[in-house]
Parts: C-alpha cells; structure tokens; sequence
C-alpha cells in the first residue's frame, strides 16, 4: 500500500474536520448511518444464544438490511422477498450458515450464505458483508463495490484483485489491507470499521 498517499490523506481530513468524525462539520454527513443504531440491534438480535430461533434470526436479517443505510434501495426489497419465499428447511439452512458467519467456521458460512443468494441473482457484496459489519464493527468489513475498487487503485493495495463476484478469498485479503491501514491512522478517523472506510472514500473525492 501507499502509506504516504494515506497520511497525506489523514492530514488534509484532519485539517478539514479537526475532531475527526466527531466533528460538528460531519454531522449531516454521518448521522443517517447512526441514526437507525443498527450496531446496537444486530447485536442483540445475534447474539449467539438467539440462534435456538431459526425464523426469528432470518426475519431479523430481512429487517436489519432494509434498515441499513448502506444497502441500495435496489437490494432491500429483493433481499426481503428471498427471505420471504425460503421453505422451512432453507430457513434453518441459512440461520445455521450465518451463524456460522459469525461464531464458526466463517469461510463455510459465507460461501454457504453466498451460494443461497445465487439462486436468487443477489451474490452482491453488499448483502454478504453487512451484517457482520454492524455485529462486529471493529473486525468485519463491509464492501461498497465502489469504494472497495477506489481504494485499492488509490492506496496502491497490493494482491488485491477486486471482482464483483463476490469471494471469501478477495474479502480476507481485502479486511487484511484495510485493517493494517486503519492501525496507521489516528483514533477519531476510525471508530468503526464502517467510518474508517468513509474516511478513506471521502479521502478520494
């Protein structure tokens, strides 16, 4: 990666909103992606001893995606009738694979997640990346295809091969990057994973 590009970055940000995303000049900016606190619900909603309710998790997942800011209005309703026309089986079948996503063999649970989104045309980045992001805000990534492909060809990230098929692969290398990036910045430009990510996509405008 290009480390100078992205202190350059920090600089010319900082110099603009001193307080990082506290700043009062973020505000109009940052408050529709808080003011739903999707972080707060999705953990409540998955946490690990609520997955003993299979339709409670996959209506909950329905729910928190239509809710998200970062999901296009395209996707939400097109996720929502998915979860909708599941039989009883695919139900259990995909609380287990996001559960999985989340606690255990993550690999195993995003590509079984991602191969019942196929059936459907809905393998998009954004459906497989979002809720973890807000389970986990300091561990997951969520992928904006547009960001994702700005970042690596600005910061110069290296073995980073963006494809909009999304592939467990692609989203550790890419997490890898934008994690060893973010340890380079200072602490008000990072208070999620999320906000890091607007940081540097407004760093690029």
């Amino acid at each position: 990666m290009n480390i100078e590009k992205l202190k350059a970055a920090e600089a010319q940000f900082l110099q603009l909103y001193p307080m990082g995303f506290q700043d009062p000049g973020l505000e109009k900016r940052v408050k529709p992606h808080t003011r739903a606190n999707l972080t707060e619900k999705c953990r409540e909603a998955f946490a690990e001893l609520e997955f003993n309710k299979p339709h409670v998790i996959v209506d909950n997942m329905a729910k928190m995606v239509g809710r998200s800011s970062m999901v296009s209005m395209f996707e939400k309703p097109k996720f929502r009738d998915f979860v909708k026309s599941l039989s009883g089986g695919d139900i259990d079948r995909l609380s287990e694979a996001f559960y999985e996503q989340l606690y255990g063999k993550q690999q195993q649970g995003f590509e079984t997640i991602l191969d019942m989104l196929r059936t459907q045309k809905l393998a998009k980045w954004s459906l497989i990346t979002i809720l973890p992001n807000y389970v986990f805000p300091d561990e997951e990534v969520f992928v904006k295809p547009t960001t994702a492909k700005g970042v690596i060809a600005y910061f110069e990230l290296e073995d980073v091969v963006y494809k909009p098929q999304p592939t467990w692969e692609f989203y550790q290398k890419y997490k890898a990057q934008i994690l060893e990036m973010k340890a380079l910045v200072d602490p008000t430009l990072k208070p999620s994973n999320a906000a890091f990510s607007g940081f540097l996509m407004m760093s690029m405008q």
